[in-house]
């Protein structure tokens, strides 16, 4: 059996096949100023403000896991940077940084809050950010988004690169809809030095009139027809996420593939989720989770937290089970990605 870290020492977090967590993902908020269509329905009902963590217990919270060996936060939502005051969260977290116990403190956001955020993110420490972008067509990014504006995101952009944040863009795979567009948000990313990762759709919550088996596009036929217009070599980088990436020989940039379920990516996962509420899910697809919000206000001690996170650890499954076919068009799990931490 392997040994999992205690309450009593500073043991890295092992989990019952031999994976070292070594990288959280908190969502700060379930909240978000866009309405993505394969993320969330136009009417979602948010969770109670009384049910989520203070700020303060967030970073309490992360401080626990960096204490037990995680060496990379990621803050997501929702939209993390729409939450009251959230740059303290970011900057309390910044200490782990400057001690050397993190050695990467980042975020996955929309772009429409970082023309006001990318100067203090990248004095807190903040060195690159994930920016969630599908298309380049303003018209289709509108319906895409619901309410977004792409100007707006390209002005926030523009910021991070001028405080000088690396920036990796996300775009979603989805059929119909964007897959004509890869060559030119190739072209585009790598223009501007960004990377760019294609993410398969995932089946978590209710989406309302968007069907996903209709949205769902396996990136191995994605890859085939970029494959027509560009030179693609395997590469051996990594950022401790999911993505295998690709060097596209036209441009020098880096081309990345999410794959959950044409090709999951279970048998090196070093990731688990923490909620705004609390809850730990040791897996994206699995609906077994830990309440940590309890143990946290149990106790001003972290003994209590520590032994609940070590119980947790040791329930993390070996992957998960995403499907998406004729037999099965629902969500594999009923929450939403913003609620989870995408």
């Amino acid at each position: 059996m392997p040994i999992i870290g205690t309450s009593c020492n500073r043991s890295s977090m092992i989990d019952p096949f031999g994976r070292h967590i070594s990288y959280l993902r908190v969502s700060v908020t379930d909240r978000c100023d866009f309405r993505c269509v394969y993320c969330m329905a136009e009417d979602m009902t948010f969770l109670p403000k009384s049910e989520v963590l203070s700020l303060e217990e967030l970073e309490r919270l992360c401080t626990a896991f960096v204490r037990r060996g995680v060496k990379k936060l990621r803050m997501t939502g929702g939209e993390p940077l729409v939450r009251k005051n959230v740059m303290s969260l970011f900057r309390g977290l910044g200490r782990h940084l400057e001690s050397g116990a993190l050695e990467e403190l980042t975020l996955t956001t929309n772009g429409s809050q970082l023309g006001k955020y990318a100067q203090e993110l990248a004095d807190i420490g903040v060195r690159r950010v994930n920016v969630s972008m599908d298309t380049l067509d303003r018209d289709k990014f509108r319906q895409l988004t619901r309410w977004g504006d792409l100007d707006q995101v390209m002005r926030g952009l523009d910021a991070a690169q001028r405080a000088g944040l690396a920036i990796k863009i996300n775009a979603v795979a989805l059929r119909g809809v964007n897959d004509m567009e890869f060559e030119e948000l190739i072209r585009w990313s790598h223009g501007r030095g960004m990377d760019l990762v294609l993410i398969e759709v995932m089946p978590m919550g209710e989406i309302g009139e968007a069907a996903r088996l209709d949205q769902y596009l396996p990136l191995s036929l994605a890859r085939a027809d970029i494959a027509k217009h560009f030179t693609l070599s395997e590469t051996d980088y990594r950022t401790g996420g999911p993505a295998r990436y690709f060097r596209v020989e036209e441009t020098g940039g880096r081309l990345g593939f999410i794959t959950p379920l044409t090709h999951n990516f279970c048998e090196s996962c070093n990731r688990v989720r923490l909620t705004c509420t609390g809850t730990l899910y040791m897996c994206l697809g699995q609906e077994d989770a830990a309440d940590l919000r309890a143990p946290l206000r149990a106790s001003e001690s972290d003994e209590i937290l520590d032994r609940a996170i070590t119980e947790a650890i040791a329930r993390k499954p070996k992957g998960h089970d995403f499907i998406i076919d004729r037999r099965h068009t629902g969500p594999a799990v009923p929450r939403h990605m913003s609620v989870t931490g995408g």
